[in-house]
């Protein structure tokens, strides 16, 4: 691998100064600014790098903060005592300061002959790299010009060599170097360009959009334990109405979530305003600080592929419960080969799914064991969804709404122990707040008071 690999990007420097870029060392971590200045201090050159300097430039306040350094991994564990090294595909250091941790790699070199360090490469892709270089080889072997922005400590500027300031000023990503060698390197950029596309609302220029439709199976051979950490920076990142419209709009969808690509192209428009629906209420969240879980989120985008399996196979003669319980093993059997969800995101999942049902369920018994099961806050929540299923679902969440508001007694009162099941059948709720009408006593020969 060499700098002609790189196509038209050759390195070529320019140093924007303090009085014409907006970063504040106000706004760096203290705990960067500590590793920075001790990496300088001992004769190393050390630079913030990558997101954080991107998004400062952009007037963001970035979660993380990585350092690019000449200095080696072992070399920078010598230095700082709450140093761990980590990976074999990429040997990095993590300086720990509390709950933060400092990323530092590095300067990657171009693996030219006498090159130190080793790099394995199988049918294209980087299995692992960990040829040391200079700054300038560093910065061509990054994915977007955006991210190959460096911050220098000594005199507080910003180092380019690859025109990632232009890009932020246009609002457009591009790759550095031939997008189709790019992606086949790592096919994981191709979602990282529709994730950053989203965050920042730029636009994915047309030559690093152009592989996708071809190159996208490639996703198929990324680790599904990584797709999973690249689905939740998607989706739970404040992002994720945009992330998801902008892998649809990519083409991407069917790559990562083929169950859900599957069911949306079926044209349900219900499905699609639960879907849509779910992650503008879990972007609503991240931006009120509060907590989300994947499970919800997960269930969401797959719950058209589980219910129209379920439906299959009652169709068939099945036991509800038990298509129930096949259609979400299969489904998620089957997403997991792409995206390695947790059993314990999984576990969350199908006990949202086999509610739905129960939720149509009204007889008394049925109702307060419901009501007390761990997971009903989370299925409630994702029964009003479905609102747009139907005029009767609809109905079905105003119901359990209703009942939630009633004292017990008033809600046992107005349950019957036994009947129909669906709400309109068999429960009329007073309401909330008002006590029960109370039923006169039926007599003997008073035929009005029979049941």
């Amino acid at each position: 691998m060499n700098l002609e690999s790189r196509t038209d990007i050759t390195p070529a420097l320019r140093i924007i100064p303090r009085d014409q870029h907006i970063i504040s060392r106000k706004n760096i971590s203290k705990a960067a600014l500590r590793v920075l200045y001790r990496l300088n201090e001992v004769g190393y050159t050390a630079y913030l790098v990558g997101g954080a300097v991107r998004d400062l430039l952009l007037g963001l306040h970035p979660k993380d903060f990585d350092v690019a350094t000449s200095a080696t991994p072992d070399e920078v564990k010598k230095l700082f005592r709450n140093c761990r090294l980590i990976g074999r595909r990429f040997r990095l250091a993590h300086v720990v300061f509390g709950p933060e941790i400092i990323e530092v790699a590095t300067f990657r070199g171009l693996g030219e002959e006498g090159a130190e360090g080793d790099r394995h490469i199988i049918d294209g892709r980087i299995v692992r790299d960990n040829i040391w270089g200079t700054i300038e080889e560093d910065a061509v072997r990054r994915d977007f010009r955006v991210n190959a922005l460096y911050y220098d400590i000594s005199d507080f500027s910003v180092r380019d060599y690859v025109g990632g300031m232009q890009d932020l000023q246009d609002r457009v990503l591009r790759l550095i170097g031939d997008p189709v060698t790019r992606y086949r390197e790592d096919p994981v950029r191709m979602l990282r360009a529709a994730r950053l596309a989203a965050k920042l609302d730029m636009r994915i220029d047309t030559a690093a959009m152009a592989p996708f439709e071809t190159l996208g199976p490639l996703l198929a051979d990324a680790a599904p334990a990584r797709l999973f950490d690249e689905s939740l920076k998607m989706f739970l990142g404040g992002q994720g109405l945009k992330s998801f419209r902008m892998l649809e709009h990519c083409g991407l969808l069917k790559f990562l979530f083929p169950a859900t690509a599957r069911a949306l192209k079926r044209g349900d428009d219900a499905l699609r305003s639960l879907v849509e629906q779910g992650l503008a209420n879990t972007d609503a969240r991240i931006a009120e600080g509060k907590s989300v879980t994947p499970a919800f989120l997960f269930a969401v985008l797959l719950w058209g592929e589980v219910r129209d399996v379920a439906h299959h196979y009652i169709a068939q003669g099945m036991d509800g419960n038990e298509a129930w319980a096949r259609a979400a093993a299969q489904v998620v059997a089957e997403q997991c080969q792409r995206v390695a969800i947790p059993r314990r995101f999984t576990f969350t999942m199908e006990e949202i799914w086999s509610l739905q049902p129960r939720f149509e369920q009204v007889q008394r018994k049925r109702v307060f064991r419901l009501m007390t099961h761990p997971r009903f806050r989370a299925a409630f929540d994702f029964l009003l969804l479905r609102a747009d299923e139907s005029p009767a679902m609809r109905e079905l969440g105003q119901w359990w709404a209703h009942a939630q508001l009633l004292p017990q007694d008033v809600l046992a009162a107005a349950l019957p122990a036994s009947g129909g099941s669906h709400v309109s059948d068999n429960a009329v709720l007073p309401v909330a707040g008002r006590p029960p009408r109370r039923r006169r006593r039926s007599r003997p020969g008073d035929k009005s008071g029979s049941v």
